[in-house]
């Protein structure tokens, strides 16, 4: 007779009376008082389901093996052994059990996280209707009025002519004085102007590294398209292919805003500082101007819809009361700021030919635009004529830059960049720093007209010459976002620090290190 807990011949045996099972006694009587079942069926079980076993009581022979000491030494061996290889089963349970409860911490981990970002998208996403719902009723009061009145301006939008098309109120005489007035005033001041002393020098220009990189846009849409710097406040702002327009703070490294309303990527964006407006162009054909307010925010009070293709271009007139911007429908529309009204619509649809950039004369009444078939149109601005053709890129003209000293022009396509004399009318030099499949996506002078900025793969900077001598290399600023596109390249304040947006969501400032810091301390002193 075996004890079915211990497999040994019980001392005192007891029988089960519903499972008929022989135990220990002692063995039994303690787990019944622990668990109140019986140990092997697991049914309810009580003690007085016990019944005692009489036997006579026999003196147990001694086994064999503890009859001597190599028997004995041989028991404890195999109790040892045995011993051994439970507690090698015991590890090997413990290292399934830990990395078993490994995995579930990791799967709990990931849901919260999920959970944590689908809560983010659904709170933006509230945001996102709620603001619409205050716009919506905003912009459907104020459409009837500023249709009819606003200077009698938007009431020529709405007339369409015999064929067709919208009749435009045209720029109209006094507009064009005060187009001429500025021409005159700026052009007179140009020649007077001298390089400033605070200007960066080369030195300092080939000693630039990167001193900063902020994360502006989102992840899942990364993509700096457009890029813009305050010209009085140390603000840059850039637009991206998730759809929003970030105005960054650089001084304190804040995001002082997110402007939120197109349906597709921001392809142009410019700050208009006189009114603290802004200007935005997106893929979803359509332009917004935006209002700053003293808090810091900006809400949309234009939303113009002339164009019937991507905005690819926007740039402002130096009086602040104008802007151009220019579409892949083969059209440019020249708009009244204040009223939101455009006042002339130049170019007739192509389907096969469209404008990619497009930039104002520093003196005003010279517009540039490139084109998807290579070509740089210059333009007249007071007649709305096409004055002049440049011919010679191989590919779309993605950016285009007038220096300052109002005679070079540097537009970048996909064979570099091609600088051109606007007093002859030609190509005086080629820049091509980069191979036959990396095109150049930005060109940019800095406000003082002596450096030239050209992103492509990387960014490069060039000391400006004249038509004669050679444009020399400064310094290569590699692309640090891994992409291998360098989509905006813009100089700040006298060429202090370079910005760059590329194919990641990082805007990155190069500088010399401990720059900023010294900026900020000459800001009280020059104010």
């Amino acid at each position: 007779m075996i004890c079915a807990i211990s497999g040994e011949v019980p001392d005192e045996p007891v029988v089960s009376k519903k499972s008929g099972l022989l135990f220990e006694r002692r063995l039994v009587e303690r787990y019944i008082e622990d668990h109140g079942k019986c140990p092997v069926t697991k049914e309810e079980l009580t003690m007085d389901d016990i019944v005692a076993v009489k036997t006579n009581k026999v003196v147990k022979p001694r086994q064999l093996q503890a009859a001597s000491i190599p028997g004995l030494l041989g028991m404890f061996q195999n109790e040892w052994d045995a011993i051994m290889l439970s507690s090698f089963a015991l590890e090997q349970q413990l290292h399934t059990a830990r990395q078993e409860l490994s995995h579930a911490l990791y799967q709990h981990d990931a849901a919260c996280r999920v959970i944590a970002r689908l809560k983010k998208e659904r709170d933006e996403a509230r945001a996102l209707l709620a603001q619409a719902e205050r716009q919506i009723p905003a912009s459907m009061a104020g459409a009837a009025p500023t249709a009819v009145v606003s200077n009698g301006k938007r009431a020529f939008e709405d007339e369409v002519g015999p064929d067709g098309k919208k009749i435009r109120p045209g720029i109209n005489p006094v507009m064009i004085d005060e187009l001429t007035e500025c021409n005159t005033m700026l052009s007179a001041h140009r020649k007077k102007r001298q390089v400033p002393p605070t200007l960066a020098s080369i030195d300092a220009i080939e000693r630039y590294t990167q001193i900063s990189s902020h994360p502006l846009h989102k992840t899942n849409k990364p993509g700096i398209l457009s890029m813009d710097i305050h010209p009085s406040k140390d603000i840059i702002a850039t637009g991206g292919i998730d759809t929003n327009a970030v105005l960054f703070d650089r001084s304190s490294g804040q995001i002082l805003c997110t402007l939120t309303g197109h349906s597709k990527k921001i392809t142009s964006l410019k700050f208009v500082p006189r009114d603290e407006l802004f200007v935005t162009g997106s893929a979803d054909k359509t332009v917004k101007i935006w209002q700053g307010s003293e808090e810091g925010n900006y809400n949309c009070i234009h939303t113009l819809k002339d164009h019937t293709a991507e905005v690819e271009a926007v740039t402002v007139h130096a009086t602040q009361k104008y802007f151009v911007t220019a579409s892949k429908d083969n059209t440019w529309c020249f708009y009244d700021i204040p009223s939101g009204s455009c006042l002339t619509q130049v170019g007739e649809s192509s389907g096969q030919e469209g404008y990619t950039s497009a930039s104002f004369h520093p003196d005003g009444l010279i517009l540039g635009t490139g084109t998807t078939e290579a070509v740089v149109k210059i333009w007249d601005v007071k007649t709305q004529s096409n004055v002049a053709k440049f011919e010679g890129h191989v590919g779309p003209v993605t950016a285009m830059s007038f220096s300052e000293n109002g005679y070079f022009l540097a537009t970048a396509a996909l064979d570099g960049v091609k600088l051109w004399d606007l007093r002859k009318l030609r190509n005086f030099r080629t820049i091509s720093p980069y191979d036959s499949d990396s095109p150049t996506n930005s060109v940019e002078f800095d406000f003082s007209g002596s450096y030239l900025a050209v992103g492509g793969s990387d960014t490069r900077v060039y000391q400006v010459a004249n038509v004669k001598l050679e444009w020399n290399l400064v310094k290569t600023l590699p692309d640090l976002s891994g992409t291998g596109k360098v989509t905006n390249v813009k100089f700040g304040t006298d060429a202090k620090y370079i910005a760059v947006g590329s194919m990641d969501r990082n805007l990155r400032i190069f500088g010399l290190p401990g720059e900023d810091d010294q900026m900020d301390d000459a800001k009280p002193s020059e104010e």
